[in-house]
């Protein structure tokens, strides 16, 4: 009979510590009290990326959410079905930087039919209705920065008609909204140069859909870039400058040019080139005197002002300090909160990148 009694009231332990395990692992996928938030990032094979996502799940899981977060590796039908597996889930919110802006719009839909909000970040979701805000930096100021890396260490103020600086200009993917922005920024900066014609492109190339890189493939751009040089640059045409959305790109494009004697030979120094995103490797590319500059869009920040909304919008809240006239997506303007970004030169990277802990010195070899 005792013997019974302690079975029963072992099975009663086991089945009280079963229950409290289920509660944990139910607890942990609805996010506590507050709930399970999705993430979904195009890629885990670019550094930036990787910043981003671990900036918006570890400050969500400080304020108690629980954090889905789910990288696509660049291929569209796997970011739909991870959206599609997150609205099953019953995620409290989406935060998307999608592939392919226009590719999801059945997958938001389906969240709002479920009254899921859905947060663009730094990626504008285009031809939907059913886009709730907008995260990023301003794409436009940001290709003006572009633009200006150019003008300025190209001294293109200085520059004649009678001896034009020579450039070529790279694109971001034409699939991506923000390709846009940057391209109208860059290319509105340089215009009065090219009026001038103190600004020359050998090849022509200078609208978005010719010199756009699918995906920011940097091994696309160093093929085209490649092909730029063997057909445009022969004889005594040297290329003085790249106009490049991402530092990949610039890295490549570097590299092509190093390849048939820039950098190397008398005469064709390195043409200059900026970028964007402040990758480790171009940043060292950049105290080594090689990528002039880049523009650094602070992934800590955009991670911030991301939990920030989600937070306020699962509070019940409205957001504020948002700008409501920018961006459309082709079906409506998307609430879009921006931030600023930063041109890093070899005078500032101390300041603007190592003394703000955005690389270490042990990243960057020093």
């Amino acid at each position: 009979m005792k013997f019974m009694q302690r079975m029963l009231m072992a099975a009663a332990v086991l089945l009280a510590a079963s229950g409290t395990l289920f509660a944990k692992g139910a607890q942990g996928q609805a996010g506590s009290e507050k709930g399970l938030i999705g993430v979904v990032m195009p890629t885990r094979s670019e550094e930036r990326w990787i910043k981003d996502g671990n900036a918006v799940k570890e400050g969500l899981e400080k304020l108690g959410y629980a954090v889905d977060l789910q990288y696509s590796d660049d291929d569209i039908a796997t970011q739909t079905r991870q959206v599609d597996d997150l609205i099953t889930k019953g995620v409290k919110a989406l935060v998307i930087a999608s592939i392919d802006g226009s590719a999801l719009s059945n997958q938001l839909a389906n969240a709002a039919a479920v009254k899921i909000p859905i947060i663009s970040y730094d990626r504008l979701l285009m031809q939907s209705p059913n886009v709730d805000y907008y995260v990023s930096f301003d794409n436009y100021k940001v290709g003006g920065q572009m633009g200006d890396i150019l003008i300025t260490g190209l001294k293109l103020d200085q520059a004649t008609a009678a001896k034009p600086v020579i450039i070529e200009l790279f694109a971001g993917s034409p699939d991506d909204n923000n390709s846009v922005g940057f391209y109208q920024g860059a290319m509105d900066k340089l215009k009065p140069y090219f009026d001038k014609g103190v600004l020359k492109v050998p090849s022509g190339q200078t609208d978005r859909a010719v010199i756009g890189t699918l995906r920011w493939d940097a091994a696309e751009a160093q093929k085209r870039m490649e092909n730029l040089l063997s057909a445009y640059y022969s004889g005594n045409v040297v290329l003085n400058g790249i106009l490049s959305p991402y530092d990949p790109i610039s890295l490549s494009c570097l590299e092509a040019c190093k390849a048939v004697g820039y950098g190397s030979t008398p005469g064709k120094p390195l043409p200059l080139v900026g970028g964007q995103d402040c990758i480790v490797a171009s940043v060292k590319s950049i105290l080594a005197g090689e990528q002039y500059a880049t523009v650094l869009k602070d992934t800590r920040s955009l991670g911030a002002a991301t939990v920030t909304l989600v937070d306020t919008l699962m509070q019940g809240k409205t957001p504020g300090g948002l700008d409501t006239t920018s961006y459309n997506n082709g079906v409506k303007v998307v609430p879009s909160l921006l931030l600023d970004s930063v041109i890093v030169t070899k005078d500032n990277v101390q300041s603007a990148v190592i003394d703000t802990g955005y690389h270490t010195k042990a990243e960057l070899g020093l």
